[in-house]
């Protein structure tokens, strides 16, 4: 967080706290952001649909969002932005798999993204390398879009791209480099894995069977 206030001064931060019990309110405030806290946890999903609700009610024209693990380099947030700023897409993957060194998943991990981005692509036919990338930048008209009720809270995952391509949105991906989580957890360890196929497989069918809305 303190890195990407250095780099990008002029832009505001928002830090989603959902319902933590360590010093992530204090720490994140300190560092000139602006937190909004949850009273409790509320899952993944409904923590960055606050962050595109606040963005929208704000009236910010785009935002780009990382994860809070410190597994993104924010070098790269100009690169996601300017597609969007050029009017050439309105939802941008950072991706790890375009060229730039980036670490190694482990292979369970690696397995679960080479098969989401196969389904993926196939189904919008378009190529997408890194399909469960959180590293995203959207423009106002995704913001406002995925601020209603067809965002996946479950498990924005692959099927975020799913849906803004059934919407008629630009989908585009850039190189992008990113970490090894800095807090050594991961939903990828144990039978976890097998979960999330699972859930992600019912929340693309889902998705599939939804109307077309815009």
């Amino acid at each position: 967080m303190r890195r990407v206030r250095e780099l990008y001064p002029e832009h505001t931060v928002v830090v989603i706290d959902d319902g933590s019990r360590d010093e992530t309110a204090h720490v994140a405030q300190t560092a000139g952001a602006k937190v909004i806290s949850h009273s409790f946890n509320m899952g993944y999903g409904v923590a960055i649909q606050t962050g595109y609700k606040y963005a929208l009610r704000h009236g910010y024209d785009a935002l780009v969002q990382l994860d809070g693990d410190g597994q993104h380099d924010p070098v790269f947030i100009q690169k996601l932005l300017e597609p969007i700023g050029a009017g050439e897409a309105d939802f941008v993957v950072g991706s790890r798999f375009l060229g730039l060194e980036n670490y190694t998943p482990s292979l369970v991990r690696r397995a679960g993204m080479v098969f989401f981005r196969r389904i993926v692509s196939l189904l919008i036919g378009q190529r997408i390398t890194d399909s469960t990338s959180g590293f995203q930048a959207f423009n106002r008209q995704v913001i406002r879009y995925f601020t209603t009720e067809v965002f996946p809270c479950d498990y924005p995952d692959a099927d975020m791209l799913l849906a803004l391509h059934r919407a008629g949105y630009q989908i585009r991906e850039v190189p992008a480099r990113m970490y090894a989580s800095a807090t050594g957890k991961s939903m990828h360890r144990g039978w976890k894995p097998f979960y999330y196929l699972f859930k992600m497989l019912l929340s693309i069918s889902v998705t599939l069977l939804r109307e077309k809305q815009i």
